[in-house]
């Protein structure tokens, strides 16, 4: 990957850890020239200092809340819900 523009695609950012461990990952394979990241939802709250470079919708919720996402070819809809965890 080196001297690559690389994408990293994500249905949806909270805190930054998954993004975090998918850019040590791509450092893996070599030093690509630019990283940009693109995501369906950004539900701020963010832990780390990463911030996407491409967003399909910000969706603010409080923490007890989660975005579920489902795609056509594998849920049979394509969607966005926000709902409360019970966990």
């Amino acid at each position: 990957l080196t001297g690559k523009t690389v994408v990293l695609v994500d249905d949806v950012i909270y805190k930054g850890r998954t993004i975090r461990a998918a850019l040590n990952a791509v450092r893996e394979y070599g030093r690509p020239e630019v990283i940009r990241l693109a995501v369906l939802v950004d539900r701020g709250h963010r832990e780390l200092p990463i911030h996407p470079d491409f967003t399909g919708k910000k969706l603010p919720t409080a923490s007890e809340e989660k975005v579920k996402v489902y795609f056509s070819e594998m849920d049979g809809k394509d969607a966005v819900e926000l709902v409360k965890d019970l966990d």
